[in-house]
């Protein structure tokens, strides 16, 4: 008989810390029969907060997590100053990730959080999506023979034989994709389609027992929130999506109902005891956990728990302009110089500006001149550790210049890879990443957040919410004195940037020309074409 485990927030309760312990768990490789998570957002406890046990633990044990600087000169007896850190060995983790859920129930949504996330953190994961297959050889069927095939909702009717077949055929064809893909070296394939039904569950089951050590696990996304489902097909057709291509949207909307009626005929939840599955309803408000084992498992299972769609802005700034900015010195725990403290006593009106009267939270850093910068601010506020600045270890308060002279090679190591050296006694980008993994954690479960911090911090949090590389992560350009403005969509991040006229040192260095590519441009659109087919 499997065991089950309810949490029911607020207040909490031994359920609750019975749940903690089976992540704890999850984490050690044990496994979890089923558990049922019900989260009342508008009232968490205080254990799965910000600044709470739990986070504060992840927070506390991150290694790489830096003391307060005290700016020593290094003595230039010291020879060689860091290396560099390899990418962690994921070879060994290879998932079939199959999607579940009727149309317009954020099943893209969720495998593209997902995926974002699981980047970030440098395993390889890629999204196999059968619609956009679907509308890929559809579109090269029409140029080489003219035949533009019909993709209203008869086509998604399960009493249509030859359309189901085809369909099935799409199905198929990317799980193979997705496969071949995970033993060239791939971690995370992402099935993206609607699997809603026991018997093509079952057949992506048997397909995957073939392979050896590549195991599978279904994310079911369940919405029973008609204004949701409402704004999800609203999107839909509005967005560009081909297959509504030239129709009105009142024609569109309709038909695209039909469509989901055609799938809710047949569909069949998952109630099979044997899979490995989680499932997401109402992104978040409840969570059930069946059969989820091992670490990778175990991370992609939390991080899915933390997600919500409520709208919401995140704001990052800078501290304001420091001494050691104005003296070109890194690292550091020096004051705001006079234009910084400037550039603090304007912040609150900006902010105030462009968040009116919706509830906002401050984040800052330990480190003084984030404190400073905030103090203004009539808001919440919570002080991070992992916040703090890159450690620049033996560099600590030194300028390019001294460093270029006192360790010349490695100077120019950081310079040739940048985000993975490590300043010795110090951190590299990588391991900034890993340590602020709690962050963005918290940053999914909240709504309004203002993060005053530091260059390098900025640039890892600004690449995780635009899905850009990590080879390109250190070179993104966070000036200061400006408030970056993120809105979470569907499909990526909308961006404003807000700029004070104070002005303030340009502490960015570029990327050395011999390296130099342009960076890839963010966007929030959704992709509706396969890029192999």
């Amino acid at each position: 008989m499997e065991d089950h485990i309810r949490m029911h927030f607020p207040p909490p309760t031994k359920d609750a810390t019975n749940a903690l312990g089976v992540i704890e768990d999850m984490t050690e490789g044990t496994s979890v029969p089923d558990i049922t998570a019900r989260i009342d957002r508008e009232n968490l406890p205080v254990i799965f907060g910000a600044g709470g046990p739990l986070l504060k633990q992840f927070d506390q044990s991150a290694a790489s997590s830096r003391k307060g600087s005290q700016a020593p000169t290094p003595p230039r007896s010291v020879v060689g100053i860091g290396n560099k850190v390899a990418k962690p060995d994921y070879s060994e983790a290879k998932i079939v990730l199959a999607m579940v859920g009727l149309p317009a129930r954020g099943k893209s949504y969720l495998s593209n959080k997902l995926t974002r996330y699981l980047k970030w953190l440098e395993y390889d994961v890629q999204v196999f999506n059968v619609g956009q297959l679907r509308r890929s050889r559809a579109r090269q069927k029409a140029l080489q023979s003219g035949i533009r095939e019909d993709h209203t909702s008869d086509y998604f009717s399960h009493n249509n034989v030859e359309a189901t077949r085809a369909r099935e055929k799409l199905s198929e064809d990317s799980l193979e994709m997705l496969i071949n893909w995970l033993k060239k070296g791939g971690n995370v394939g992402i099935h993206d389609a609607t699997n809603s039904t026991r018997r093509r569950r079952a057949s992506i089951e048997e397909r995957v027992k073939q392979e050896k050590g590549i195991q599978v696990i279904f994310l079911e996304s369940v919405c029973n929130d008609p204004a949701v489902i409402a704004a999800n097909i609203a999107l839909k057709v509005s967005s560009g999506d081909p297959d509504y291509k030239d129709l009105p949207k009142e024609v569109a909307e309709r038909d695209f109902i039909r469509r989901i009626k055609e799938y809710e005929a047949v569909y069949e939840t998952i109630t099979e005891p044997h899979l490995s599955y989680l499932r997401i309803t109402d992104v978040g408000n409840e969570v059930t956990l069946s059969r989820i084992n091992g670490y990778l498992q175990s991370r992609i299972a939390f991080y899915l728990m933390n997600l919500h769609v409520k709208p919401r802005n995140i704001f990052m700034s800078r501290h304001g302009e420091s001494q050691f900015n104005v003296e070109g010195k890194i690292g550091g725990d020096a004051l705001l110089s006079p234009r910084g403290m400037e550039y603090a006593r304007a912040l609150p009106d900006l902010i105030r500006k462009h968040v009116g009267d919706a509830p906002l939270t401050v984040w800052t850093s330990t480190l003084q001149r984030t404190i400073q910068t905030a103090q203004d601010l009539p808001y919440p506020k919570l002080t991070w550790k992992s916040l703090d600045e890159l450690d620049a270890g033996v560099c600590d308060g030194m300028t390019y210049e001294e460093i270029e002279l006192a360790y010349p090679e490695d100077f120019a190591n950081r310079d040739e890879d940048k985000f993975n050296y490590r300043y010795r006694g110090g951190e590299s980008y990588r391991d900034v990443v890993v340590r602020l993994e709690p962050v963005i954690m918290e940053l999914e479960r909240q709504e309004n957040i203002l993060i005053v911090g530091h260059q390098a911090i900025l640039r890892c949090l600004y690449a995780y919410f635009h899905d850009l590389p990590q080879v390109d992560l250190p070179y993104i350009k966070i000036p200061l004195h400006t408030v970056i403005k993120l809105t979470p969509k569907a499909y990526g991040c909308d961006e404003e940037r807000y700029t004070l006229p104070i002005g303030a040192v340009d502490t960015h260095r570029p990327k050395p020309k011999a390296l130099q590519v342009p960076l890839p441009q963010a966007h929030s659109g959704r992709e509706y074409y396969a890029k192999d087919i």
